[in-house]
């Protein structure tokens, strides 16, 4: 199915009528400089052509801008892991909406997301930013999205083009993956959503693949995007991503960021010399213009979709929330101790919820968005305790800590107000704004108001502090250059950081926090803080910036004392309810994870907690899989990734059953002792996708046969792919089928009404031809909805590449002959029905 559109026909010729005037006006240079970021997040502006600036936001959860700061803060949905486990296009594409319209209020016209690389390995350090092990779940949610973002008016650029499923080494690893690999998983979402949704852009990544580097890699870009595809959108690279000058003529319109590229007077340079064709430098040209032109900064070109026909205006947090609750994962869910009839510990009874100890770092300080580039700042967060305090009757929440996720300094944040002063060689002002925490990335010219990197010489970060608890409280600093740390009005540290030998550009960059000094404080108490930094001018960074940081970490009390308290206030109340989560340096951009393990005592600390209350409940904040050794010891498991700025309200709103958890996981959690693919670190700057089509489910459910004694054998996951419980109870009655068509009837055999997802997989039959080719496949799937005895049908469509494989001797997709069984579901391990359809 095409994309919506709002466009007339003559909508159309008008747009490219102008796209072509424009383009004939302007001479080599121009055109060279139209294809060069200009700033950070701009491409320059054309005035004698009636173009604008064409600017830029990361997103994908929000639409930060272009600047670094909470002085224009932006709507925090969930992560896209969490809104791909809602299963849902029309939810995805709401998403859009709302971020589209948070663009157009910020002034930006493209946004820098989706993510639609797959999750190859639980080690993929980004895995919160993609959404899904599937590429037909990915495709489906990256459409939904694309569509909503685009109907606002915005661009879209869908990223990373291709392979980019790790982080370690991401600048220079060489992915080698087969044809057949590229095209049954790592190309598939891009195919769908150029198909389906028509974006306006691409991202190239870092990476190479097969030996070229993507932001040049004519063969994919050039012969399968476009030539293939018929992609009509541009082409950005990832920040810095861009080599050479050559790229533009393997497909790359646009090098980011500025202000230097290898594009702008470079690329004029090289088609003055023959090296790039003048027809080469037109067609990038051209693309950029008509990019300007949909997304309305080219005049008398008719926008894409004109005002009259934007979407009506979304209410941002009420759409956060429910993203939120509908994408909350029910792993585990166990009768309650004691309950008649056997009833449930979840939901809680909402006219007599009893009292709840409410425990873990995380439940006062959540984890609602992953790091990188990723981040924005909300105007607020709604954190679990905040959230159960709130819906619960007064004094029935009672808090402990229980376990401290780290013993690393961060970035100062609870109870600090801090403000950047930015200052001349004179020590005049020059400008400064607030700070959501005491991180300082200042990127490009993202500085503030009157401040340039030619008058800047200290930046002071300056303000309040107060504690929580009394104590020794470490303060240090991150980043590169000259610092002087000041707390209660005394110098508490003064010295350089300068390069550490051997490290990576980018680690040296943002730089290791590293404890100055340590101050005893009283809880409630305030003091002044402040860190003066002179930058490092010597050092050459990999982007122009200010970045560094004041951290801090809070005294540590031991951790079995803390424990001991977190029992001793569970066993005291009815229901136990324990936060477990990652952190910022477990799960982000720019590296891979090492292991599974929740950080700290966490484990620990769930295990006593479930030993001195049977109705435990363990809420999971983390973005991608992790281990939970004590699956079996608690009542129940909810996973709600990292829900965005209104988690806690959702959070309270699914412990009490005013919403049902309606998540189902997009990917296989499983220990990494069986994970099957868990090779993320590259060897002699290679990194073999030796598993072939072979991952996620894929992997998990693979047999070791004759023809295939490559195979490992297959383990069983803790949690399947499409797991996901709700609280009520589903019948699966019938499934037919009416060509490529399948109908499934269930029936809600529970109390209260309720949301299916109904998942259909074909399963290739024993005789099958072919290559190796996994156990089954998701083919489809729908979401109904029912009341309690009611039954309800779901339509699926088959995709009809579950039925075919690339063809690596012909390069083309090939159907394979033979019987298989569709198979309907709850999940890719609970299979209800199945029927034949033969190919």
């Amino acid at each position: 199915m095409a994309a919506p559109s709002t466009a007339t026909a003559g909508d159309e010729a008008a747009r490219e009528a102008a796209v072509d005037a424009a383009l004939a006006r302007l001479d080599t240079d121009d055109k060279a400089r139209l294809l060069a970021g200009r700033t950070m997040w701009a491409l320059p502006a054309l005035p004698a052509i009636g173009l604008g600036a064409l600017v830029m936001s990361d997103g994908p959860v929000g639409v930060r801008g272009v600047r670094w700061t909470a002085a224009d803060p932006s709507i925090a949905l969930p992560s896209p892991t969490a809104l791909a486990a809602s299963w849902d296009q029309d939810l995805a594409h709401r998403a859009g909406v709302l971020l589209a319209q948070e663009a157009r209020r910020k002034g930006v016209h493209v946004l820098l997301a989706p993510t639609v690389n797959l999750h190859r390995s639980p080690l993929g350090g980004r895995h919160f930013e993609a959404y899904s092990e599937d590429p037909h779940l990915t495709g489906v949610i990256g459409t939904g999205y694309v569509r909503g973002v685009q109907s606002g008016g915005v661009a879209t650029t869908v990223k990373h083009f291709v392979a980019n499923d790790a982080e370690t080494d991401r600048f220079t690893v060489d992915n080698t993956v087969s044809e057949r690999a590229l095209r049954e998983l790592y190309l598939a979402p891009f195919e769908a959503i150029v198909a389906d949704a028509a974006p306006w852009g691409v991202m190239t990544a870092y990476n190479t693949v097969n030996g070229t580097t993507m932001t040049e890699h004519h063969a994919l870009v050039e012969g399968v995007l476009r030539g293939e595809w018929g992609f009509d959108g541009v082409n950005v690279s990832d920040w810095t991503a861009a080599r050479s000058t050559g790229a533009v003529s393997g497909g790359l319109d646009i090098a980011m960021p500025g202000p230097r590229t290898v594009f702008g007077p470079a690329l004029a340079a090289a088609v003055r010399a023959g090296e790039v064709s003048e027809a080469t430098l037109d067609r990038a040209a051209r693309r950029v213009l008509l990019l300007a032109a949909r997304v309305g900064v080219l005049e008398g070109a008719p926008p894409a979709v004109p005002p009259a026909a934007l979407p009506p205006a979304a209410d941002g947090p009420a759409l956060a929330r429910e993203i939120a609750h509908r994408s909350f994962v029910l792993l585990r869910n166990e009768p309650r101790r004691g309950a008649p009839g056997g009833g449930r510990v979840l939901p809680l009874a909402p006219s007599a919820p009893g009292t709840v100890a409410l425990i873990g770092a995380a439940a006062r300080d959540a984890r609602v968005l992953g790091g990188g580039s990723a981040t924005v700042f909300p105007d607020h967060v709604v954190p679990p305790l905040e959230g159960l305090t709130a819906a619960l009757p007064e004094g029935a929440v009672h808090y402990a800590l229980g376990a401290d996720l780290t013993d690393e300094l961060a970035p100062a944040a609870q109870g600090f107000e801090l403000r950047a002063v930015c200052r001349d060689a004179a020590g005049t002002v020059l400008g400064g704004c607030p700070q959501p925490t005491g991180q300082v990335q200042w990127i490009g010219d993202d500085l503030p108001d009157g401040v340039t990197h030619a008058t800047l010489d200290t930046v002071e970060i300056t303000g309040t502090f107060t504690p929580r608890t009394t104590g020794e409280h470490a303060f240090g600093t991150r980043g590169l250059g000259d610092f002087r740390i000041s707390v209660g009005g005394l110098s508490r540290w003064d010295g350089t950081q300068g390069v550490v030998e051997g490290n990576d550009p980018f680690a040296a960059f943002f730089g290791e926090p590293v404890e100055r000094a340590r101050v005893h404080l009283t809880e409630g108490v305030p003091v002044e803080v402040s860190l003066l930094h002179t930058p490092d001018r010597v050092f050459e960074r990999p982007l122009p910036g200010i970045t560094f940081s004041l951290v801090h970490l809070p005294p540590r009390r031991p951790a079995d004392e803390l424990i001991a308290e977190a029992a001793e206030a569970a066993r005291a109340a009815d229901t136990a309810v324990v936060v477990v989560a990652t952190t910022e340096r477990v799960e982000s951009e720019g590296f891979d994870r090492r292991d599974l393990s929740l950080p700290g005592t966490q484990d620990a600390l769930v295990s006593a907690v479930a030993a001195a209350n049977p109705d435990t409940v363990v809420v999971v904040n983390a973005g991608s899989p992790v281990e939970m050794p004590w699956r079996d010891e608690v009542a129940a498991v909810l996973l709600t990734w990292f829900p965005g700025q209104e988690g806690g309200s959702a959070l309270a709103d699914v412990l009490l059953g005013t919403e049902e958890p309606g998540g189902r996981l997009p990917t296989t959690w499983g220990p990494l002792a069986d994970a099957p693919v868990t090779r993320v670190v590259p060897t002699d700057g290679k990194l073999a996708y030796d598993e072939g089509v072979f991952i996620g489910y894929r992997a998990w459910q693979r047999p070791r046969t004759p023809d295939d004694p490559a195979a490992p054998p297959a383990a069983e996951p803790s949690y399947a792919f499409g797991h996901g419980l709700g609280y009520t109870d589903w019948a699966y009655e019938s499934l037919t089928l009416d060509g490529t068509t399948a109908t499934v009837r269930v029936r809600n055999t529970g109390g209260r009404a309720g949301r299916e997802t109904v998942q259909v997989y074909a399963a290739p039959g024993p005789g099958t031809e072919g290559p190796p080719r996994p156990v089954r496949v998701l083919a489809g799937f729908a979401t109904v909805q029912a009341g309690p005895g009611e039954s309800a049908e779901a339509t699926v469509a088959l995709h009809r590449r579950a039925f075919e494989v690339w063809d690596e001797h012909t390069g083309a997709w090939t159907p394979v002959k033979g019987a298989y069984s569709i198979e309907a579901g709850r999940s890719a391990a609970d299979l209800r029905l199945t029927a034949r359809h033969d190919i």
